[in-house]
């Protein structure tokens, strides 16, 4: 049995920052285990009832994949998702 996803391509929690723009917003980056294609999930951090938990990976569609252009960027995510990848079950809870 195959650990990948039927359908989408599974990408691993590479980043978690907060934007500046906006206080409560919440911007995950996930990447795929290759640092070649990211995928960024904005999330408001409205308020403590809304519990909406943060795991390892997900699945995304491909089409809502981007390009990682930056080489150093590019390694620092495969080295990060690869990380991820090897210590934590998918759907572990980050």
């Amino acid at each position: 049995m195959s650990n990948q996803p039927k359908d989408g391509v599974r990408v691993w929690l590479v980043e978690r920052t907060y934007s500046d723009d906006e206080q409560n917003l919440i911007i995950l980056t996930y990447a795929t285990p290759d640092g070649e294609q990211y995928y960024r999930k904005e999330r408001a951090l409205t308020s403590f009832t809304d519990v909406r938990d943060t795991t390892a990976a997900v699945d995304a569609e491909p089409d809502n994949l981007g390009t990682v252009d930056d080489p150093d960027l590019q390694e620092q995510y495969a080295a990060e998702a690869q990380r991820m990848q090897e210590v934590h079950d998918p759907d572990d809870v980050i």
